[in-house]
């Protein structure tokens, strides 16, 4: 079996602007990323794929409201969404997956796994939310929906726009790791933890309950790769390599560094909260543990980078670390 490899996939990379957001739209997008998998399949590695789901948590939820003000439909809880755009999304990767490895003739089968990933009703984030959700809007727009929603936060995220933010509690347990993980040894690419997963509490007698949040899919994909002992953690997102200094004269893409280089990055606040420093924390989770390496990086890169050939590459230890299959067990 070939090694490990947990992939995130960013729910806004499934959303290409907002002239082209349909669900159509959104498996247009997801068939192009699934080309990228199955190019790492085809190379020998074990794939497990995560996906983001921000903009399509809110588009859910608006369409709920709609429904609820010109219908009178019930309103879907937003763990209920969660859930659904977890299913929706998690199909249509299996589907683009399966047909890609069938145009190949990559003999591999394709799995979704509806996830709940444990919480805790303790986490301050449940009082101080911090978690983007749903489309950009102008300072307007925002407001506007302000009005008509008093309770609803909205925050500027980094010069795109403002969005709408909930509730964002750290993951403590992937409560279907076990079901992953026989998935995985049986041959299957599995996708798993959408959107971070849907988050859940455990009662006193050992039973689970759905709350309201939106777990941050690269703190869960991090946890999920610990879990399963994955060797390496790729996370995409719109770059092919993270920067410092960005939007600055003096801008500086980076290729190789090392754990302690990304903590001094971090210290002097190079990458933005809502966007950066979330993938880069969740990365330092994950090589604080037991992974090797993490590279981040866009979809289209994702060939090269597994190659060293593109990407930011985070490593435990700084050496020539190229990831192969000649010797995998």
């Amino acid at each position: 079996m070939g090694k490990l490899v947990i992939v995130a996939i960013g729910g806004n990379s499934l959303v290409r602007d907002n002239g082209r957001d349909s669900v159509q739209d959104q498996y247009e997008a997801v068939c192009e990323t699934a080309v990228n998998i199955a190019d790492m399949v085809e190379e020998g590695l074990n794939v497990v794929v995560t996906h983001g789901n921000g903009p399509q948590v809110g588009f859910g939820l608006r369409r709920s409201e709609i429904a609820n003000e010109v219908a009178s439909m019930p309103p879907i809880p937003l763990v209920n969404c969660v859930a659904d755009t977890q299913g929706g999304i998690g199909y249509q990767i299996q589907q683009a997956l399966t047909n890609e490895f069938a145009k190949r003739g990559i003999n591999k089968k394709v799995a979704t796994v509806i996830t709940q990933v444990e919480v805790s009703m303790d986490d301050p984030n449940f009082k101080n939310p911090t978690k983007p959700v749903g489309s950009f809007f102008t300072l307007e727009q925002a407001e506007e929906m302000k009005n008509e929603h008093p309770d609803w936060i909205f925050v500027e995220d980094s010069g795109r726009g403002y969005r709408r933010v909930v509730p964002s509690p750290k993951p403590s347990d992937i409560v279907e790791k076990d079901a992953i993980k026989s998935l995985i040894e049986s041959g299957y690419v599995v996708i798993a933890v959408g959107g971070g997963g849907i988050p859940v509490v455990k009662t006193g007698d050992n039973t689970y309950v759905g709350v309201d949040a939106v777990i941050d899919k690269d703190f869960a994909t991090s946890l999920l790769a610990e879990q399963l002992n994955a060797e390496t953690l790729i996370i995409t997102t719109g770059v092919s390599r993270v920067c410092i200094n960005f939007g600055k004269p003096n801008q500086k893409a980076l290729d190789k560094i090392s754990v302690n280089e990304t903590k001094q990055y971090v210290l002097e606040n190079h990458f933005p909260p809502g966007s950066m420093l979330p993938k880069i924390e969740a990365s330092l989770s994950f090589l604080e543990n037991n992974g090797t390496r993490v590279i981040i990086t866009n979809p289209e890169s994702l060939k090269e980078a597994i190659n060293e050939k593109a990407g930011t590459h985070i490593l435990k230890q700084l050496f020539s670390h190229k990831l192969n299959t000649c010797n995998c067990t």
